[in-house]
């Protein structure tokens, strides 16, 4: 088997390629379910290096497959593993800061989340595995998705679309950016590892008039007020206090004035936890209390929930797996362990399907003033990362395919 350290030469060697891309997909973002120049952009790179791949998976997903040239015509259960690795390239609804010559060109858009490293670092680990496809069996199956950060997410469409399939893969891999883990490091958690995620729509209706008479109006400000503050109450009293959960509202619309009162009031937020019969119950408590409020206080409301992401579950046998191998690729000192989190990801839906992990890949540079948090304009990667991200894929899904999971 192919060892390491000409894994990491490779990706070095790459590195500056890796970059280009990287610059590319950033300099040209896409939101969720628009992703179409993206798609071809990533499609023209597959072509580039020779590996073939299948296009308008589930909208605008790409899958591609790589056989070790051990596996060509094989039969022996080695070579006829597969292991999935998964990158996302959506983009976010954010005006980026100015200060970098690879800013978005994209106004009002911006990779704010890391897609785009997430990408470049999965066609390089391609080419880094298409090298030196002499030295290992089984087939990887590269997942480029689509749609993550937004509900319903593209995974589930992938899925569906049979991308785990012809070869059955038995194991999936995926990272993310991690903007407080310093570059050079990567951190993993075993088990649960991400919260469920459910975004709430309430439209507040009541009766305008002017601010000078409240008594001839329904003001759905009040209303909207009380209803945020009266639904914390569902995590804080009827949650289970060992149950994490999460309720926020980032948004208030309300289109009246210094001294009008308007007809209604818009309020959206979202819902975590990590426990299934919880989430049910929480997300029908909302909706009764808000419905309650708002006919007390004179008006009335209408409750929109969209269900999101379930909570993502790292396996312990493949977080196992791709820890290890992280140790041999890395050393010890440069994997850390992580608790879980309330963010949410649709990779849960593929950890639902197969043994799956999903692990973080360390973007930070103090030094450098590379600190500002994902889903922010101001977010940024110290691309030293690359090297590391793509070289890494490379490597566990080499570890995942030799169905050997002690250290080397």
């Amino acid at each position: 088997m192919v060892a390491p350290e000409s894994i990491r030469r490779r990706a070095d060697d790459l590195h500056e390629e890796t970059t280009r891309i990287r610059r590319h997909l950033h300099r040209h973002p896409e939101l969720s379910f628009q992703e179409a120049e993206t798609a071809r952009y990533i499609s023209s790179q597959l072509d580039r290096i020779g590996i073939p791949h299948d296009t308008d998976v589930a909208g605008h997903g790409i899958v591609a497959r790589v056989p070790g040239a051990r596996s060509r015509g094989a039969t022996n259960a080695a070579a006829t593993r597969a292991v999935a690795l998964r990158a996302d390239f959506d983009a976010l609804p954010i005006e980026e800061a100015d200060g970098r010559e690879y800013r978005s060109q994209n106004p009002g858009v911006m990779h704010a989340c890391g897609h785009d490293v997430h990408t470049s670092c999965l066609l390089t680990a391609l080419r880094i595995l298409s090298d030196a496809r002499d030295s290992w069996d089984g087939t990887v199956t590269a997942l480029f998705q689509p749609a993550e950060e937004r509900a319903p997410g593209g995974a589930r469409g992938m899925i569906d679309a049979g991308a785990l399939d012809n070869p059955s893969v038995h194991h999936v891999f995926g990272q993310h950016v991690n903007t407080e883990i310093p570059v050079g490091a990567v951190g993993f958690g075993s088990g649960l590892f991400m919260a469920s995620a459910d975004e709430i729509y309430i439209t507040v209706n009541g009766r305008g008039g002017h601010a000078a008479k409240p008594h001839l109006a329904a003001d759905p400000v009040a209303i909207a007020s009380q209803l945020i503050v009266t639904l914390q109450q569902i995590v804080s009293r009827a949650a289970n206090p060992i149950v994490p959960s999460v309720l926020t509202f980032g948004r208030i619309i309300g289109d009246g004035a210094a001294n009008v009162i308007p007809d209604s009031v818009r309020i959206d937020g979202t819902f975590r936890t990590v426990d299934e019969s919880w989430r049910g119950e929480a997300l029908d408590r909302i909706r009764d209390v808000s419905i309650a409020i708002a006919g007390a206080l004179g008006g009335s409301v209408d409750v929109r929930i969209e269900r999101g992401y379930p909570a993502l579950v790292n396996d312990d046998g493949a977080t196992t797996i791709a820890r290890d191998a992280a140790i041999e690729y890395l050393g010890a000192d440069r994997v850390v362990d992580l608790p879980p989190t309330m963010w949410a990801e649709d990779f849960a839906y593929y950890a639902l399907e197969r043994p799956s992990c999903f692990f973080n890949l360390g973007v930070r540079n103090d030094d450098r003033g590379i600190v500002h948090s994902v889903h922010t304009p101001r977010f940024d990667v110290d691309e030293d990362a690359l090297a590391v991200g793509s070289g890494l894929l490379a490597w566990i899904a080499i570890r995942s395919l030799s169905g050997d999971q002690t250290l080397g």
